[in-house]
């Protein structure tokens, strides 16, 4: 009987396959002595090349603190304000990071996607990380810290930890029955059509260019006559319609129909500022400081000021315009330095006389002459006694603003 082995061959007993055994261990021979050699010599010079290089690596190159602290100064820049990061948050999905307050600032003014990459988010959150950097490298260089000041309209506008979010932009869609108007003629303005809704109608209508497109005014030859642009809201206006304004400085029209109560040039007095409704704007302003000439100290002693005292950017523009009508000249410098030229993206109106009277303004021009005053206001706000001592005895240095001591803190 066969089992398991070999065709016609008998199943080995114990004997056989302890021979087998014995035959197999002899078969098993040693390396070559040359190949084993050969192993031993690779692995010496590779051990001897790694401590080598060990050896010979050059020594860690010694971190500048100064330098280090340029670097994470620059890449902790909040995106909106340009300024160190303050209360931090990461736009998703696009991962840019900005102040909290800037982000709420950004959405309050209508913004609907990321400032940075325009990017449609879909969650604003605050940034741990960030904040901890932006911490130890304040800890290091004390200067780069934001202003108290600063910090507390921040703090009011936007709560650490809190998560936002940024509103989707909404896009209407046309109706597919409204016929698209032509972009290479001028449409008629409000006032030109016959039995519009504002009870006057233009003296030089201009003509519908879907109904007479051989009579239709290409927008290549500028403006049709009696009209102009809209400075605010850039549609086409009747210069001698009855809701159509002049600003008396920058010379452009506007409508008063696209945006009630921003297509209008108000009388002065009257006007609201252009991007500066409150003490947190002018913080964000970025001239404030160029007027100042880069005396960060003066300016956030000026924003504790009029934050203490309550003064908005309006009042201040009203003391402005009083203190400019007081003056021999009174707007003549202005114009003359071409303050007021190209505010607006519109082609403006005939220049006029720069000793002419000016009764309106618009808003832009109203926030050019704060800035322009801005600094002659406060040197004149200074001197009514309302400093703390510690600041109204500070002297002020004969340099004048090329002095670089008297805009470090302290001095």
């Amino acid at each position: 009987m066969l089992l398991q082995g070999s065709p016609g061959q008998p199943r080995a007993g114990p004997s056989t396959l302890s021979d087998n055994n014995t035959s197999s261990n002899n078969l098993k021979r040693k390396a070559h002595t040359t190949l084993q050699d050969l192993e031993d010599s690779l692995s010496r010079k590779k051990i001897k090349g790694e401590v080598e290089d060990i050896v010979e690596a050059p020594e860690t190159e010694v971190i500048d603190g100064q330098a280090l602290a340029d670097e994470l100064d620059q890449e902790l820049q909040c995106g909106c304000c340009s300024a160190l990061v303050y209360r931090p948050v990461v736009v998703a999905p696009c991962q840019h990071f900005f102040c909290g307050s800037c982000i709420v600032l950004w959405v309050r003014n209508g913004g609907t996607n990321c400032p940075a990459c325009r990017g449609i988010s879909t969650s604003v959150t605050s940034s741990r990380a960030l904040q901890t950097i932006a911490d130890v490298l304040v800890r290091g260089a004390p200067s780069r810290a934001r202003s108290v000041s600063e910090r507390m309209q921040a703090d009011e506008i936007y709560k650490a930890g809190t998560t936002l979010r940024i509103p989707t932009p909404r896009q209407a869609s046309p109706e597919p029955n409204i016929p698209q108007t032509n972009p290479n003629f001028v449409q008629p303005c409000p006032h030109c059509l016959p039995g519009n809704q504002y009870d006057w109608r233009c003296p030089q209508p201009i003509v519908d260019p879907e109904v007479d497109p051989d009579n239709g005014w290409r927008t290549d030859d500028g403006s049709p006559p009696g009209h102009a642009y809209c400075g605010n809201c850039e549609n086409i206006l009747a210069l001698r319609a009855p809701s159509t304004t002049k600003c008396d400085f920058c010379q452009v029209s506007f409508c008063g129909i696209g945006i009630p109560g921003r297509c209008l040039a108000a009388p002065l007095i009257s006007q609201h500022l252009h991007g500066l409704a409150d003490i947190g704007d002018l913080i964000q302003c970025g001239e404030i400081y160029e007027i100042f000439d880069g005396n960060t100290y003066e300016v956030d002693v000026m924003l504790d000021y009029l934050q203490a005292q309550s003064l908005s950017p309006r009042h201040i523009y009203r003391e402005i315009i009083g203190m400019i009508l007081r003056s021999p000249r009174q707007f003549a410098p202005l114009i003359e330095s071409d303050l007021f030229v190209d505010v607006h993206g519109v082609t403006p109106g005939s220049a006029t006389d720069p000793s002419a009277p000016r009764h309106r303004i618009c808003r832009m021009c109203a926030t050019e002459v704060l800035l322009w005053g801005l600094r002659e206001w406060w040197i004149q706000e200074r001197k009514k006694g309302f400093l703390d001592e510690t600041i109204t005895r500070r002297p002020d240095c004969a340099q004048g603003s090329i002095c670089t001591r008297q805009k470090e803190h302290g001095r």
